[in-house]
């Protein structure tokens, strides 16, 4: 996590781009959010996490991970 946004949401570098919607958890499988905009360069994107948790600061430098969606079959 890199930093909150000022309207309170998270800021993550991404080393692989997830999907909107996806749930976001901390090393716990904690959810900690879901991903809610994917932004910057395709070289270096950067992801905007909606927290669903009171205490968001306390993820500061630390590694988020996203948990893929399945998939429906259409």
């Amino acid at each position: 996590m890199l930093h909150m946004s000022p309207n309170r949401n998270i800021v993550v570098r991404l080393e692989k781009v997830p999907r909107i919607g996806e749930t976001v958890v901390d090393e716990n499988l904690k959810s900690v959010g879901r991903v809610s905009d994917i932004l910057g360069p395709v070289s270096s994107p950067y992801a905007v996490i909606k927290p669903t948790i009171q205490d968001a600061e306390d993820y500061l430098n630390r590694m988020l991970y996203v948990i893929p969606s399945k998939r429906r079959k259409e």
